[in-house]
């Protein structure tokens, strides 16, 4: 009977040791690891598992003692298993400074001259002459939201605010604006609405594609989904287990925690652990402009960098040009693959507001919907949503 019993027990810890390392990938992935770190989560999850299975089938000799050293390692290496699976080895490190960037956003300002807002052909069939909806969004939609109130409201009127995803979606949730436009919330965002009772009501307006960059002078043009997630969750950390052997070590930028870009990865991650970025080989790498100017850094004669954006921002609000985009399971992110759909990462973005769109916000997304409205998103340099192909 107490045979019976261990079996089962070992049966239900084989169950569920096959379910998380197929989870995490390792199953399928195992000979991309390169790296000690990204090994460490396999290895502390066999550890565990063998510990507990050896509780399971102690003798009765010692059998306190062995119950006591079992239970302590399953614990010590389960409290190991949390940092070795997010990388958060390094409290005191200091961090790639890649949230600043700095393109001119002043030319894209409404009712000037000489503004670099798409405009229409004709005056808009709405006009907005009084209670503005306040507006606020990612910096990259900027250029977006310029051009509706370039083209519906008062001139002079009402001026937009910028400021950035995060800082959007505070002021939406706390009511300070009417209406945001960004990409996809975070969870963090969600719950933040959720605790303050807000109910974000997320309108599609067009489409955009999730872009990654690396150096120039990277040979690497091209990977497939499954690198950029064996990339991103620790298993792969060497150029050379993705074709490139001169590379040295990837350098993996990343943004911060609901910024725009950083939730685009997290949907790509699918809920796989990111590995929180290791220290860099020198902290000259660190800089201080955005991740797109830090992408195409030099370290040891190579450009060993790797990032990501949203295409617009990388290739006409903040271009660098030592850096490329790369394809993505072969297919490079262009006007006609991201209209077409074959490219694999492109998602919507927003108008948000708190609670259904109401008086003059909802006049504004409905006529962003119109022709009109997605024509100005078509002439920014986006995808409307008729264009995409299914």
């Amino acid at each position: 009977m107490k045979n019976t019993f261990r079996c089962v027990i070992t049966v239900v810890l084989t169950a569920v040791y096959i379910h998380i390392t197929r989870v995490l990938e390792y199953w399928s992935q195992l000979g991309e690891v390169d790296n000690i770190m990204g090994a460490l989560p396999l290895v502390l999850l066999t550890g565990i598992f063998l510990f507990l299975t050896a509780l399971a089938w102690k003798r009765h000799k010692n059998a306190e003692t062995s119950t006591l050293v079992f239970t302590l390692l399953s614990i010590i290496w389960a409290l190991l298993l949390i940092p070795a699976l997010t990388g958060n080895w390094y409290p005191l490190l200091t961090k790639p400074d890649s949230n600043v960037a700095s393109p001119d956003f002043t030319v894209y300002a409404p009712f000037t001259e000489d503004t670099q807002a798409a405009k229409l052909s004709a005056p808009a069939s709405l006009k907005i002459t009084e209670d503005f909806p306040t507006l606020d969004g990612a910096i990259a939609l900027y250029p977006v939201y310029a051009a509706f109130v370039n083209a519906v409201y008062d001139e002079g009127k009402y001026m937009p605010d910028m400021t950035n995803t995060p800082n959007a979606y505070r002021r939406i949730i706390q009511g300070d604006c009417d209406i945001i436009f960004v990409a996809g919330a975070s969870e963090k965002q969600q719950q933040a609405a959720r605790d303050a009772g807000s109910e974000l009501v997320f309108t599609p307006i067009g489409r955009e594609a999730f872009v990654f960059l690396v150096g120039k002078s990277n040979p690497i043009d091209n990977l497939s989904y499954q690198q950029l997630r064996n990339i991103y969750s620790g298993k792969t950390a060497h150029w050379r287990t993705l074709g490139w052997n001169d590379g040295g070590k990837i350098i993996a930028f990343q943004r911060s925690e609901g910024s725009g870009s950083q939730t685009g990865l997290q949907s790509i991650m699918r809920g796989l652990p990111i590995q929180k970025p290791q220290p860099l080989p020198d902290n000259s790498l660190i800089g201080s402009g955005s991740m797109l100017q830090q992408v195409s850094v030099e370290w040891k004669g190579v450009q060993p960098a790797l990032g990501y954006s949203y295409r617009y921002f990388a290739t006409t609000m903040y271009p660098n040009p030592d850096a490329k985009l790369l394809a993505i399971d072969g297919v490079y992110p262009s006007n006609e693959t991201i209209a077409d759909g074959s490219y694999p990462f492109i998602g919507y973005f927003y108008a948000v507001t708190n609670g259904q769109p109401v008086g003059n916000a909802k006049l504004l997304i409905d006529w962003i919907l119109t022709d009109e409205g997605q024509y100005l998103i078509e002439q920014t340099g986006y995808v409307p949503l008729g264009h995409v192909q299914n």
